[in-house]
């Protein structure tokens, strides 16, 4: 009886709606079928699904699709918090991006979840002392998506990377829980220092498309960055700042940005 309550309680019921997506997308469109039965209808659970996912993006002709997935599960493994801030992600995603329809979607097609996922994999290699492997790790994910974040940086749950193309992260970067952020950001130094020398990100955050960070800055939690802005000095909790360089124009407009994903600069904004 012991073991028939487990295997009740252990049902999943975010795997179980990913499931059910996927045989909706072979049924209206069975030509996706050998693509979806790989990525999800053959696998038992999401762990799985994206340890496949991710093996089948990083390998290459150097390092084989059975190696990468091994180093995958190995790391899913060893640290459970990496599927559960693979699933804050997944849901952040879901419930941000007008695009994003089904839960199916990120797993299958966005690159900016993916590559995100590959980093965390390569954050635990770079934790356990294997630097060469989490090296290797970061220049797939750039190879492949277009997204640069060093294996060192600090990255919190619940993190979408919308379009992420040209997206920089360094390695003393840290970025809280619940940002969202745009593609081609920044988060980088600003010369050759070698100590703590990047961002430091608080949590819901909103950086729009093509703002740089630079420097060991913080940038207080809730706060919003303005498309195409350069950030060189340290942001206040909850406002809102624009502009070359950047500075505070307003406050930031709602409880949560990186949630409300709200771009607009308001009233405020002819004063630029």
């Amino acid at each position: 009886m012991a073991d028939l309550n487990r295997n009740i309680t252990s049902v999943d019921p975010v795997w179980s709606q990913i499931q059910r997506e996927a045989e909706q997308a072979v049924a209206k469109e069975p030509l996706i079928g050998g693509f979806v039965h790989a990525c999800i209808l053959h696998h038992k659970s999401i762990e799985k699904a994206l340890s496949y996912r991710v093996a089948a993006k990083l390998a290459s002709n150097e390092m084989s699709m059975v190696v990468v997935r091994e180093m995958v599960e190995d790391a899913y493994a060893a640290d459970p918090k990496l599927i559960e801030a693979a699933r804050a992600d997944l849901v952040a995603i879901f419930e941000r991006d007008p695009a994003c329809h089904r839960l199916l979607q990120p797993i299958l097609y966005f690159k900016g979840y993916q590559a995100v996922q590959a980093y965390r994999v390569g954050h635990h290699l770079w934790t356990q002392g294997r630097s060469d492997l989490a090296y290797f790790v970061q220049m797939r994910v750039s190879e492949i998506f277009g997204v640069d974040i060093h294996p060192g940086a600090r990255i919190g749950k619940g993190i979408m990377i919308d379009h992420a193309h040209s997206i920089v992260i360094g390695e003393t970067a840290v970025v809280g829980d619940n940002v969202s952020m745009l593609h081609s950001v920044t988060l980088g130094g600003t010369g050759k220092e070698e100590e703590d020398r990047h961002p430091k990100i608080g949590d819901g955050v909103l950086i729009g498309a093509g703002a740089k960070v630079l420097g060991n800055i913080k940038v207080g939690h809730c706060s919003r960055i303005a498309a195409g802005s350069v950030v060189l000095e340290e942001v206040p909790p909850c406002k809102t700042v624009a502009g070359i360089p950047a500075r505070i124009v307003g406050e930031a407009g709602c409880d949560q940005p990186s949630i409300s994903m709200n771009h607009m600069l308001g009233p405020w904004e002819d004063n630029l």
